[in-house]
């Protein structure tokens, strides 16, 4: 239970669903963890973790001020190990429907929020020769969904990130992986899990015939933040219960 220890981890999107999942994990493997947001989680999903992570005010679309964030946790912990990328916000809207600010809004911050984080963490870990970048794709940048323009070519485009900043930063031992998770049941996707039966039948098209958790996700991205990911890079991996294998076309067997 302590795959990260001596490590010092910062996560986006660290106040609830995926990243707050991650947040715990790491702590509890051992992880100095720095988690950055809007806001933070409640006191009671924290308590029991040791080290107690650090929470600092975060937008990510905001370049400067993710800069000096990042500085400021070099100048308290004297490194960055790992870098997790899970920000994120949900759009719907075709290409006629959905609003110009609204557009813009989505690539700030799943694209540029990722870019500036990892931007800002790259110089650090180059000079430490080592280091562990998890960015947050989704199944969605690995095929498209209908009137889900935004979110589906910010996705798309993550995807590509982390694999040109695997091939730009691979020779000074820094890894850039990304996840790409379906249906997650997080705050993020409530609005989904209020239509009950539409929820339901997105569920059922992941093979495992259900959604996810939180947790499933950060397990895998413990992984990819350990040692024991040393020679994996440059992959987009999706945490999916099968989604992204194809698709159903009769009713699972009982």
């Amino acid at each position: 239970m302590a795959r990260l220890h001596n490590k010092v981890a910062v996560i986006t999107g660290a106040a609830s669903g995926i990243g707050l999942a991650c947040v715990r994990r790491f702590a509890a493997e051992g992880a100095q963890v720095v988690g950055l947001d809007l806001g933070e989680p409640a006191a009671d999903q924290l308590w029991d973790l040791n080290p107690a992570p650090l929470f600092l005010r975060l937008d990510v679309s905001d370049e400067a001020q993710t800069q000096a964030v990042m500085q400021q946790v070099v100048e308290r912990y004297g490194r960055i190990d790992v870098l997790v990328t899970a920000a994120g916000i949900a759009s719907q809207g075709s290409a006629t429907q959905i609003e110009t600010a609204t557009w813009q809004r989505m690539l700030d911050i799943h694209l540029n929020g990722c870019l500036f984080a990892c931007r800002h963490v790259l110089p650090q870990m180059v000079e430490q020769r080592s280091g562990s970048i998890i960015t947050f794709g989704s199944i969605f940048g690995l095929q498209g969904c209908d009137n889900n323009l935004a979110y589906n070519v910010a996705k798309g485009g993550i995807n590509q990130l982390t694999r040109s900043l695997a091939i730009d930063y691979g020779h000074a031992n820094v890894r850039v992986n990304g996840l790409c998770p379906g249906l997650i049941d997080t705050p993020m996707t409530s609005m989904v899990k209020e239509h009950a039966e539409f929820h339901a039948y997105f569920a059922s098209q992941h093979m495992l015939s259900r959604a996810g958790r939180p947790d499933e996700v950060a397990n895998v991205a413990l992984f990819l933040a350990s040692d024991e990911a040393s020679f994996v890079s440059g992959q987009m991996i999706a945490v999916d219960g099968g989604f992204s294998a194809g698709r159903r076309f009769a009713p699972p067997a009982a």
